[in-house]
């Protein structure tokens, strides 16, 4: 009786890691390139994009077999398989890059402002989207005016504001109401991506997300 259950076990952790995996090719990657080799985001994703298109065709091929039996593949079902690969690579980037909802935005100048947003850090929240929807944008964009409106003192290195590259660094993620596990797992998502992750609890309870940038050493 337990090896029955082992085994599904055993093949849904397979499936699982399946899944997450072209996933965290692309987000992992891409931040690894640029912040510890100092890549264009850009080349850093389409490096990535072209991995996980490779491993995304294997995907179709095993689900293909396995629907249809083991084979040959002729160079116009190569063909088929790749476009499908494409086109669902790019409804992906689409969606996260492209896309924030007005449910996952505090207001709507918040969702004004994703454009500005690193592309690396929409791609790497719009992921989480996917899976939970429930996650809230609370800040991105911001000025010197807009820490003294919040009774704060204006910090010069914040990565809130657009840096050289003319995105912004940083982002906020709203934690109050929500369990402590789910705030710690949202945190280790982003830790484990290569983001940096700072808890604020002062003028309202959220998740400080960063992708570290070269205009300010060190700031987080």
């Amino acid at each position: 009786m337990k090896k029955p259950i082992l085994r599904t076990l055993s093949f849904l952790i397979q499936l699982i890691l399946m899944l997450v995996l072209p996933f965290f090719i692309l987000i992992k990657g891409s931040t690894w390139l640029y912040q510890s080799y100092d890549w264009p985001w850009w080349g850093a994703v389409a490096t990535m994009l072209v991995l996980d298109f490779l491993l995304l065709l294997i995907y179709v091929a095993m689900l293909y077999d396995w629907i249809r039996g083991p084979g040959k593949m002729s160079k116009g079902s190569i063909k088929l398989k790749s476009v499908l690969v494409v086109g669902l690579m790019g409804l992906f980037i689409g969606y996260t890059v492209f896309n924030l909802s007005g449910a996952n935005a505090k207001g709507e100048e918040v969702r004004k402002e994703y454009s500005s947003l690193h592309p690396l850090l929409r791609v790497a929240v719009g992921t989480m989207i996917l899976f939970n929807q429930d996650i809230l944008v609370t800040d991105m964009a911001r000025g010197h005016q807009d820490y003294q409106k919040m009774g704060l003192k204006s910090k010069k290195h914040s990565l809130h504001y657009p840096q050289s590259d003319g995105f912004v660094h940083a982002m906020d993620l709203r934690t109050k109401g929500y369990s402590e596990t789910r705030n710690e797992l949202l945190s280790f998502y982003f830790k484990i991506l290569g983001f940096n992750t700072l808890r604020h609890v002062g003028t309202a309870d959220h998740l400080h997300i960063s992708l570290s940038s070269k205009d300010r050493p060190g700031a987080i």
